[in-house]
């Protein structure tokens, strides 16, 4: 099973989107506001190697114990990664 959290922020248009797109799609998400969460922002700035990039997605298998960070992803590559 996939843990998915999105980090983004009230203000960000692109996160509005990707977040409506997984509603659609019916892929539950944890949703983490950066302006908000101090430590979740600077984790943003570390995965992008020193900037504030949003949306990013953190997404963790239990399974396999694989995590996937993406940052600013096009609508089409999160079709390509939540498509069965």
């Amino acid at each position: 099973m996939e843990k998915i959290t999105v980090y983004s922020t009230q203000w960000c248009g692109d996160c509005r989107v990707a977040k409506r797109f997984l509603k659609e799609k019916g892929i539950a998400f944890t949703e983490i506001d950066i302006d908000k969460d101090e430590a979740a922002s600077r984790r943003i700035i570390e995965w992008s190697g020193g900037r504030r990039v949003i949306p990013t997605f953190l997404i963790e298998c239990s399974s396999s114990g694989r995590r996937i960070i993406l940052h600013d992803p096009s609508l089409s590559d999160l079709a390509k990664v939540f498509s069965p």
